[in-house]
């Protein structure tokens, strides 16, 4: 239902587009009273084309991102960021927009296309009065808070401290802001952290030295700083550091943010998630929440101590009676399911929690009255919108269709992102029963409408254990002709992950159907939003069942649509899906051609090489020198004197999950071996390829290599 309202706007917009017509649905100025411009209106691109053309990469890159949405207080207005590549600085930049919930207005707050300025304003947070809005840009040479007006106008420097600001939430009293600042733990002021950091700047030897794991995490070395949260107000000399001396990171490293942090409506306490420092952080997956008095009168104290595992994602209810937050239970686990914990803030007692409930959701908001939570999660092949009820732990679904993130209430309506596999990420609205759902705004409407999208089907089959396995396939424009065509099999990672109905920045089914392939992902065991026992059953079966569900969606489909060549067939995966790649190519040669990105080699030397350790320590029940065999059983190495099928294999230069040498490696086995291949280095990017150049270039390379070896018939 929510799609074929969608489609009837996209027809309009084909229609206006065609006459050369911008919509517009501004009814105020641009910021700072520019000039209207085609960036001050929704409709970023005007021009459709009158005959729709394939979805390549150049339209992946096109699309302007919408995300980090906020509501205002009183529920009439949202702000979110809009970002757009800058292919000069090789890098996206952001905008703040502001929407008035009744659709009324949409339009940018601040706007980089009439500047010559590559720095973004992202972290947009509305002031409690909802007057005013404050985001974080590096405008002013570093990263710091600035402010601007609901009404428009010029922006103005709030912070103006020594040391970049990396997140904000203002205060309830509207005087105080809560900031996440890169410190060193025993620097006693900022300005210390400030001159040692141009102290290290300037010292010609690089040479670095440490006594303890991690050194390393993700993509970036361990330099001694750590994530502290600080209270700043203007009539202060200096921020208040509220972990001061604390050797932790509040948010954890390396994905945590400013959605880890809440204050309590009475602006007096602050609860925060973090990991503090220890021998075993490189093996312990234990996160926990702290609170701490917001003026540090005293030091943090630990919520959640008796839980070994991770808790983290805090928010109070609007009362200040309840804190609710999302916990794990088995320690070592960093894919364990998720269950929401509603706490009583005055007895710190659990009153509920959705242990019964065989979903993990991600993220947690509460509704006005303080009686409901809104979440989301991982739900056969989509990402759901729920309802939990505070008192019972019962869960509803709500909005089920596409991908859905970043849930709020506004007023007497939800207010969300989502997006699917023939739509980038928009604002959307529905009422608290999910029901009337749309979209309120429509910033890359002309650009899907220009676009011949491939066609999204959900299939599902019997695969290993007997047990019901879904599969997503988007078929080519070619295939909808009754042609038969090539097909790419996409292999996710994690392997605790989700290839769903989901616009992907970097693994877009729609870019391998752009260009005539049949694309095939299969969420195979291991996979989230099956629930929590297919979910565990990869664990020391990483080559076993996942392997078996891949080759049984892959004969299902073959057998349900029969325009696929089952002789033109090329796997493709990274990080999970790169080992994956790996196993495959030493277990079939029903394939053509192979792309691994980030994948693991050998386990045993990945282990030694990698920064997580309890990743590898989970998944094979124990370290290599206690669990040799397992490591040994599920290395692709064992397999190699059977590799035969040409690969490109693509590695990240700053991977520390999955190191240089595995890719490097497995290029060297197929070199060794006289199997066609081609190594693709990227020597800046981490486990992800982010640039938007390097992006276009990894594009190009793998869709060539597919072409090479599956269109030669």
């Amino acid at each position: 239902m929510i799609r074929f309202t969608y489609s009837s706007f996209v027809r309009c917009m084909v229609a206006l587009a065609l006459c050369g017509t911008s919509a517009c649905v501004a009814h105020a100025a641009p910021a700072g009273g520019a000039k209207a411009a085609p960036e001050a209106t929704q409709q970023r691109t005007t021009k459709a084309l009158a005959t729709r053309h394939a979805f390549s990469v150049d339209d992946m890159l096109a699309m302007d991102r919408v995300g980090e949405l906020d509501v205002s207080a009183d529920g009439k207005l949202a702000v979110f960021t809009v970002s757009s590549t800058n292919f000069a600085a090789n890098k996206r930049r952001k905008d703040v927009w502001l929407a008035a919930l009744d659709g009324s207005v949409v339009r940018p707050l601040t706007n980089h296309a009439e500047t010559d300025r590559s720095d973004s304003s992202e972290q947009p947070r509305f002031a409690p009065d909802g007057k005013s809005v404050f985001f974080i840009s590096s405008r002013g040479g570093s990263s710091q808070v600035w402010r601007i007006a609901v009404t428009g106008g010029d922006a103005s420097q709030v912070t103006k401290l020594p040391v970049d600001v990396d997140g904000v939430i203002p205060f309830p009293d509207g005087r105080r802001l809560l900031l996440m600042l890169e410190v060193y733990p025993d620097a006693t002021t900022l300005e210390e952290t400030a001159k040692r950091d141009e102290a290290k700047a300037k010292n010609p030897s690089k040479v670095m030295a440490f006594d303890r794991l991690m050194i390393r995490h993700w993509d970036s070395w361990h330099d001694g700083k750590r994530r502290h949260l600080f209270v700043w107000n203007e009539a202060a000399n200096a921020p208040v550091d509220l972990q001061k001396g604390l050797d932790s990171d509040a948010p954890p490293r390396p994905f945590g943010g400013i959605e880890q942090v809440s204050i309590a409506p009475a602006g007096n306490d602050v609860v925060f998630a973090s990991k503090v420092s220890s021998k075993d952080a490189a093996w312990s997956t234990n996160v926990d929440l702290f609170v701490a008095p917001s003026d540090a009168a005293t030091a943090p104290v630990n919520l959640t101590a008796p839980n070994l595992a991770e808790d983290g994602n805090p928010v109070f209810s609007p009362d200040g009676s309840k804190l609710a937050y999302l916990a794990m239970v088995r320690p070592g686990y960093e894919s364990d399911r998720r269950r929401a914990v509603v706490m009583d803030w005055k007895t710190r007692r659990t009153l509920s929690s959705t242990e019964a409930w065989d979903r993990s959701p991600h993220e947690l908001a509460w509704t006005k009255d303080s009686k409901t939570l809104l979440t989301t999660a991982d739900q056969l092949g989509r990402r759901s919108l729920f309802t939990i009820a505070a008192d019972t732990g019962r869960a509803t679904t709500r909005i089920d269709a596409g991908n859905n993130e970043e849930a709020h209430v506004a007023g007497n309506r939800l207010i969300f992102l989502q997006d699917s596999l023939r739509n980038p990420a928009e604002v959307w609205t529905a009422g608290l029963d999910g029901k009337g759902a749309r979209p309120l705004t429509h910033i890359n409407d002309a650009r899907v409408a220009a676009i011949e999208w491939g066609e999204p089907e959900q299939f599902e089959f019997v695969g290993a254990h007997g047990d019901k396995v879904r599969a997503w396939i988007v078929k080519p424009a070619e295939m909808r002709a009754g042609r038969r065509v090539p097909v790419a099999l996409l292999i996710h990672g994690g392997p605790q992950g989700s290839f769903g109905d989901h616009f992907h920045y970097r693994w877009n089914p729609q870019a391998y159907a752009g260009r005539g392939y049949a694309t095939i992902m299969i969420d195979f065991h291991g996979s989230t939003g099956y629930g929590e026992a297919f979910t565990d059953a990869i664990r020391g079966d990483w080559g076993g069942a996942p392997f078996e569900d891949l080759m049984k969606g892959l004969d299902a489909a073959f057998g349900k649509y029969p325009e696929l060549d089952r002789d033109r067939v090329a796997g493709l995966g990274a990080s999970y899906g790169g080992y994956m790649i790996n196993w495959i190519n030493g277990k079939t040669d029903r394939f053509k051609a192979l792309v691994c990105h980030d994948g693991n080699f050998d386990e045993t030397t990945a282990y030694y090489g990698t920064e997580e350790l309890w990743f590898p320590e989970w998944e094979h029940r124990g370290t290599p020198w206690e669990n040799p065999e397992s490591y040994a059983k599920q290395s692709p190495m064992s397999l190699v004197q059977n590799w035969k099928t040409p690969t490109l294999v693509i590695q990240g230069g700053r991977d520390y999950r999955v190191v240089d040498t595995q890719g490097i490696s497995t290029f060297t086995a197929l070199q060794r071996r006289g199997v066609p291949s081609r190594f693709l280095y990227f020597p800046e990017a981490n486990h992800w390829v982010l640039k938007p150049l390097d992006s276009k270039r990894w594009h190009q390379e793998v869709l060539d290599w597919l072409d090479r070896y599956t269109k030669t018939h």
